[in-house]
C-alpha cells in the first residue's frame, strides 16, 4: 500500500510527502520544505497509532534547531541554519495526554564542511529529502506527561487491551 499525502503549501503544490506501509513497518519520504515533526505527527494522525518506534531517519535538512538538556532540566538550544546531511535520526511518536501526536527525536547531522552536530531535534525542515523507517507498536499506546522540574515530557506505557 502507498500513501501520498499532499502538503497544503500555498506557494508550491508539488510538494508531498509520500508512504508505504507493510505490517507493522512504514517508511516515508518527506519532501522538500517540510518540517520533520509537523510531518510525521501527521503521519500518526492520517494512520491512526498511539504508539511507534522512529528506527532511522537519513536526509538532508535546513533550519535546524537542535540542543540538549542540562543538570537543571533545561533545554539548550543551537541553530544550524545552513544545510547540513541528516546522517542518523531516531526517537518515538507518542500521545500527549490529550491526544495529540507528540515525536520526541534525537538526530546527529554533518555540515558541509563535516563537523558534526548532534542532540534533541526541536526543529528541522527537510532541505532535499528525508527518508524515515517508522515500527508501529500497535498493541502499545504510549502517553507523554509532564515531569516535575524539567521540560521532558515523561513517557507512560499502557498495553492497548487494557484501555
Amino acid at each position: 500500500m502507498i500513501r501520498i499525502e499532499r502538503a497544503k503549501y500555498p506557494f508550491n503544490s508539488s510538494i508531498f510527502m509520500e508512504w508505504t506501509r507493510s505490517g507493522s513497518d512504514v517508511f516515508v519520504r518527506i519532501d522538500s520544505a517540510e518540517e520533520i515533526h509537523a510531518s510525521l505527527q501527521k503521519l500518526a494522525d492520517n494512520i491512526g497509532f498511539n504508539a511507534a518506534a522512529i528506527t532511522s531517519g537519513i536526509g538532508r535538512t535546513r533550519e535546524t534547531i537542535y540542543g540538549y538538556m542540562n543538570e537543571d532540566g533545561v533545554y539548550i538550544r543551537r541553530k544550524l541554519d545552513s544545510p547540513s546531511e541528516l546522517v542518523s535520526l531516531s526517537g518515538n511518536i507518542a500521545r500527549t495526554e490529550d491526544g495529540k501526536a507528540f515525536t520526541h527525536i534525537h538526530c546527529c547531522w554533518s555540515d558541509d564542511d563535516n563537523n558534526v552536530h548532534a542532540g534533541h531535534m526541536f526543529k528541522s525542515v527537510v532541505h532535499v529529502v528525508a527518508e524515515i523507517h517508522i515500527r508501529i507498536l500497535s498493541k502499545a499506546i504510549m502517553t507523554r506527561c509532564p515531569l516535575p522540574d524539567v521540560e521532558l515530557l515523561g513517557l507512560q506505557f499502557r498495553d492497548v487491551q487494557s484501555q
